[in-house]
């Protein structure tokens, strides 16, 4: 019999629009995709040599089961210089990509029944990995009006004695708006003053921030579990690449759990992600400009639409849509779209109850791709009657 807690687990939305998309390709349509937050850009050839030479070197061997010691301490390289934190590298997990380390955390942290408080909207497998390991998710409903931030007195609400961490998510997937350092040491000081809860700070995005500047929750407090990884920033997403920076008295149960679920993280791609921190800075800037012209002019395009925007998106390579005047049910209007226009774009209800009438167009696709798109929407919205 199949296991209650995979019947139970909900589909991520937007692969389902992906390979609805991919069936009609394979029947001749056209689909601008913006339904999927992959990077478009190649990997840059610096990383991608790194790997051919590691793999010709001989690194195809299992690793130490928490990293490489010099990716891990180039790690720590880069967090002192970019926020300024000092980390040993003995409290930095290497994994391969950063769900896997998201497993491993929830893991070791959670205990049956134990809560974690999540935005409403939140990337949508968030839940699943709380409650696969038998937790429970509390969601907190954040705002357009107040770029979706968390409001600290709406997390204090929701505190109780069985809450285990408070997830936070900036720069953010869906909404791509940043957590202002004010409201991120609001609540690392109430987290601090509620005394067992711990901060799980997302911050895969970083590095991707147009205007303004990310901050990474080590900056505020030291009891809080970081994941970042290289999928995102350096278009590594089929590498698999990722990291987490935890308490020192969690390394060990995170190893164990570690080792026997997935041993080690891939040698090769290892060496890759040592060249990716140290040699592809200016890869970085380029895809950055080019990331914001995207961003801009997509923002432009959807506001002249009359799709709602109230805060602009600064981080990622997500725009998030108020499209209530459309239709309240965005996983129809998804499929509408999909099948009428030809435009792939994430239902908003895939990322919570409270985004529900929004929609989520990823800019991780060519200006060209995107100014067709938001030709073919604005075509489909003008067919639509009384609006």
């Amino acid at each position: 019999m199949i296991s209650k807690r995979t019947q139970e687990m909900t589909p991520f939305i937007v692969m389902d629009v992906l390979e609805k998309a991919h069936a009609m390709e394979r029947k001749g349509a056209h689909i601008i995709h913006m339904e999927v937050g992959e990077p478009d850009f190649d990997t840059p050839q610096c990383i991608k040599d790194a790997a051919c030479k590691a793999l010709n070197d001989g690194h195809t061997h299992y690793t130490h089961s928490l990293g490489i010691l010099e990716l891990r301490e180039a790690i720590c390289e880069h967090y002192f210089d970019t926020y300024n934190v000092s980390i040993d590298p003995g409290r930095v997990v290497i994994s391969s990509g950063t769900s896997p380390a998201m497993f491993v955390m929830f893991a070791a942290l959670l205990e049956k029944d134990d809560q974690v408080i999540i935005s409403d909207p939140h990337y949508a497998c968030y839940p699943n990995f709380i409650k696969f390991v038998q937790g429970r998710p509390v969601t907190v409903p954040v705002y357009e009006e107040d770029g979706f931030q968390y409001r600290p007195e709406a997390i204090k609400a929701k505190i109780t004695p069985q809450t285990k961490a408070v997830l936070i998510n900036s720069p953010s997937n869906p909404t791509g708006n940043l957590l202002s350092a004010s409201r991120m040491q609001a609540i690392a000081e109430l987290v601090l003053e509620a005394g067992s809860p711990y901060i799980i700070s997302d911050e895969i995005y970083h590095g991707l921030v147009y205007e303004g500047k990310e901050h990474s929750v080590l900056e505020f407090t030291d009891k809080a579990f970081v994941f970042n990884g290289f999928s995102k920033l350096y278009a590594m997403t089929g590498l698999r690449l990722g990291y987490m920076i935890a308490p020192r008295d969690f390394i060990r149960p995170i190893q164990k759990v570690q080792q026997n679920f997935f041993i080690s993280a891939n040698a090769m791609v290892q060496m890759a992600g040592i060249t990716a921190l140290k040699e592809a800075g200016n890869d970085i800037l380029q895809m950055k400009q080019i990331y914001n012209e995207r961003r801009q002019y997509m923002i432009r395009r959807l506001k002249d639409m009359g799709l709602g925007i109230t805060v602009e998106p600064t981080g990622a390579f997500y725009v998030f849509a108020n499209a209530k005047h459309i239709s309240s049910d965005s996983y129809k209007l998804a499929f509408e779209i999909l099948e009428k226009a030809h435009v792939g774009v994430a239902p908003g209800i895939d990322f919570g109850k409270n985004a529900e009438g929004y929609l989520r167009f990823s800019y991780a696709t060519s200006l060209e791709n995107i100014s067709e798109g938001m030709d073919r929407l604005e075509k489909y919205i003008k067919t639509i009657p009384d609006l």
